[in-house]
């Protein structure tokens, strides 16, 4: 059996430093290390270097981001194993780009994501960095009293200095569902898909629900079915801006389909020969899944051994 391929963005791999970065002087001591790095982000994409086949991420020394990112706050993705400490952060809109280098360019994450020309953990660095990032910019002041909040614990944490409250970046849960019924899968479209494309129904949990309430709810509302059994398979960091993918396989008591025109504009029942053509972009009608960084293409990829 051929391997998998990898999922996107789901390989982040430097140590966090959980504890250590709570505390101000080893903070102080890693911003300060020439060992140190610091990924750049411009407008939420980050300086790629493309003077190689396989892409990196600009890691830029302390004293070269100094003049351009005076201001910024860093947060810290983390350390590797010689103990180097790897940082992000954004310049303002108003400020220039971290570099003039022809060989250096602003490429967002899902276009790298996508041409597969990025080390997987490199990528998963820069879907972290580009949470945190994304979070901090629209979390500078206080939902509780409207203050002005700092930074704290190299940037997973601001406080509210005015009325104590202590904020915490946030994940989004989203579930996301290939359904089976006998020898069939069901795959949807919604009107922002590419072209030809069906992919896994999706949707953000609510509060109060499981996975498993969430998945048979979405799939109800979207596609009219009801589900049984679920089962939970993978999930995947998904960095636009912030939210889990909950990868789940269910189990169809129905097959009559009634969409959500405001939700899709077409779902419909794959038998195993389509999806495997859909795969390998073969489908007598053009039709395609999601490629294979994208955790739909997985879930798929196991309805297939499910039903074969």
């Amino acid at each position: 059996m051929a391997p998998r391929p990898r999922l996107g963005f789901a390989d982040a791999n430097l140590n966090r430093a959980a504890v250590q970065r709570t505390n101000p002087a080893w903070l102080c001591e890693r911003l300060d290390d020439p060992t140190s790095r610091f990924i750049c982000f411009c407008d939420e994409r980050p300086v790629i270097d493309v003077s190689q086949p396989v892409l990196r991420a600009v890691q830029f020394t302390r004293q070269e981001i100094a003049d351009a990112c005076a201001n910024a706050d860093s947060v810290l993705l983390g350390v590797d194993d010689t103990g180097a400490a790897l940082f992000a952060l954004a310049e303002r809109s108003e400020d220039k780009e971290s570099s003039n280098e022809p060989q250096h360019k602003l490429i967002d994450l899902r276009s790298l994501a996508l041409q597969g020309v990025m080390a997987p953990n490199e990528l998963g660095l820069l879907a972290q960095a580009r949470s945190l990032l994304h979070w901090h910019e629209r979390h500078r002041f206080c939902a509780n009293c409207g203050a002005a909040t700092e930074q704290a614990e190299a940037g997973y944490r601001r406080n509210c200095n005015v009325c104590g409250a202590d904020h915490f970046p946030r994940t989004d849960p989203v579930v996301i569902m290939v359904v089976i019924h006998n020898d069939k899968c069901l795959l949807g479209r919604s009107p922002n898909f590419v072209e030809n494309v069906y992919s896994a129904l999706a949707g953000f949990m609510e509060p109060g629900e499981t996975l498993e309430d969430a998945a048979r709810r979405e799939v109800l509302e979207e596609a009219g079915i009801t589900v049984g059994k679920v089962d939970y398979i993978l999930s995947q960091p998904w960095p636009f801006p912030s939210s889990l993918m909950i990868g789940l396989i269910g189990e169809a008591l129905n097959d009559k389909i009634v969409i959500d025109p405001q939700e899709l504009e077409d779902a419909r029942w794959f038998s195993l020969a389509d999806i495997k053509d859909m795969l390998v972009d073969q489908h007598k009608d053009g039709l395609r899944t999601p490629p294979p960084m994208a955790i739909a293409h997985h879930l798929v990829l196991e309805v297939i051994d499910r039903l074969s």
